[in-house]
């Protein structure tokens, strides 16, 4: 959550103005511009005698406060001052105040500001006067009540921004200083001290890294920046050393009331573990993938050994071919993590790997369907047979065949089915095989779902097969 804290004070029902070290006037919010009678574009810019002009005991009062300020660095307190306000009409009005000013200090510990929070006692001035007693107290309840009521919603939201899981920094000004960052952040950089400093001199190693020129450009253009399991180092303050770190994160400019950019918010989770396991995970895949093609390899070498006498036997090249698709339904799948493949790249490398340049002559449609690895192995495996047997005695076989591809997902008794339909034509006629072998077998049992099933049909104008599979 994006907290605006200028939006805040300036909604705040407590009359609050901004002055700078030589008593100028930075801001003010709607509840001391209400109770001055004025526009901010009418006392920006003047200090705070030109804009309410006092003499005597009140100026004293006021001006010695903040020189106590200015000298210790600390907060000081009028209870009670009387400041007469001048009127539109010109006519000056008595009023009696309470004032507080707190310092905010730049990084070097000087006062860069002075925030003044002012009440206005004139009304309780008067009603004590009249020893109006109850009247009073029950207004200063209902103050304190809402003062009190403020001041735990301010502290809820920080100690939320504390809280939060992901980390989270607020940024300020063109230079981009701390002006806030939470436990997260704080644990994410090793526990520096970052609240007055600037990104650049709390963590130097990241300007080189382009993080503070990415924020520049937040700033200056006025877009968020989304970053992806970006990689970060941060060097250790005790032993000098640098470790890496994987983000996700936004940099998100933070507007002012007039549209101007006044920070840039920062939120974001550290992803490294999840990155590192990934690595863990893609690493043992290769490696399972790798002992998988050397057994294939291994069965090939056994099987060309046992049938050495026989080298050019069909069955014997067949079963080679099967090896190689099998193969190469693997290395598809280790491409995505083992998680899933999507039929159009099942269809295209089987089809690569089966008939070579003649997949020209085959037609594919479909929508973006993902299986999972054995129905993505079986259905590869079932590719390769219809390719071979279409480039041996169908379709392919023949300068005019060609053969359609299709696939589509369907609902079947609240079952999500997908429906893939082989199509041959042009080729020479079909006739029906007295045996069955095992490609038959193969696509008679689907993709090896419980409520799978293929079938064929020899149909003199060109082979069709259909699959029906669950999804």
């Amino acid at each position: 959550m994006t907290i605006d804290f200028e939006s805040l004070l300036a909604h705040s029902p407590n009359p609050y103005v901004v002055l700078a070290p030589d008593l100028k006037i930075v801001w003010a919010n709607h509840a001391y511009l209400r109770v001055t009678m004025r526009e901010l574009d009418d006392i920006a810019g003047l200090s705070m005698f030109e804009a309410f002009p006092s003499e005597g005991e009140s100026y004293r009062q006021l001006k010695d406060s903040f020189d106590r300020v200015l000298a210790t660095g600390e907060p000081d307190e009028i209870a009670h001052i009387r400041y007469d306000i001048p009127n539109r009409d010109g006519s000056t009005e008595t009023h009696f105040w309470s004032a507080t000013h707190t310092p905010i200090l730049d990084a070097g510990g000087a006062v860069e500001l002075i925030l003044q929070h002012t009440v206005n006692v004139t009304e309780l001035k008067e009603l004590r006067r009249l020893r109006d007693s109850t009247g009073v107290l029950e207004r200063a309840r209902t103050v304190e009540e809402r003062y009190q009521g403020a001041a735990a919603e301010r502290e809820r939201l920080r100690n939320l921004l504390e809280q939060a899981p992901g980390f989270v920094a607020i940024l300020t000004g063109p230079e981009h200083r701390f002006a806030m960052a939470n436990a997260a952040y704080r644990d994410l950089v090793g526990n520096r001290e970052l609240i007055g400093l600037t990104v650049a001199e709390a963590l130097p190693e990241v300007i080189e890294q382009g993080f503070v020129e990415t924020l520049d450009r937040v700033h200056s253009e006025q877009e968020p920046y989304f970053g992806r399991r970006e990689p970060v180092s941060f060097i250790d303050q005790l032993d000098g050393k640098s470790h890496d770190a994987f983000l996700e994160f936004i940099f998100q400019p933070i507007f002012e009331p007039s549209g101007q950019v006044a920070g840039v918010f920062v939120q974001g989770h550290n992803v490294t573990e999840e990155v590192e396991a990934e690595e863990r995970q893609r690493i043992l895949i290769n490696e399972l993938n790798h002992r998988v093609k050397n057994t294939l390899a291994v069965v090939q070498g056994l099987a060309r050994q046992s049938f050495r006498s026989d080298d050019r036997n069909p069955g014997l090249q067949a079963f080679f071919a099967r090896l190689a698709t099998l193969a190469g339904a693997h290395n598809m799948l280790t491409e995505s993590n083992w998680a899933s493949a999507d039929i159009s790249d099942i269809v295209v490398k089987s089809l690569a790997a089966s008939v070579g340049s003649e997949t020209e002559r085959v037609s594919l449609d479909g929508p973006q369907i993902t299986l999972d690895p054995q129905a993505a192995v079986a259905l590869a495996m079932v590719v390769h047979e219809l390719a071979t047997n279409a480039l041996k005695y169908g379709a392919l076989s023949s300068s005019t065949g060609r053969i359609s591809i299709s696939w589509d997902e369907v609902e079947q008794d609240e079952n999500r089915m997908l429906q893939f339909d082989w199509h041959e034509s042009g080729g020479p006629s079909v006739e029906k095989p007295e045996q069955t072998g095992f490609g038959t077998r193969l696509i008679g049992r689907g993709l090896g779902g419980r409520r799978d099933h293929g079938s064929i049909d020899y149909n003199s104008e060109g082979l069709h097969c259909s699959i029906e599979a669950e999804i």
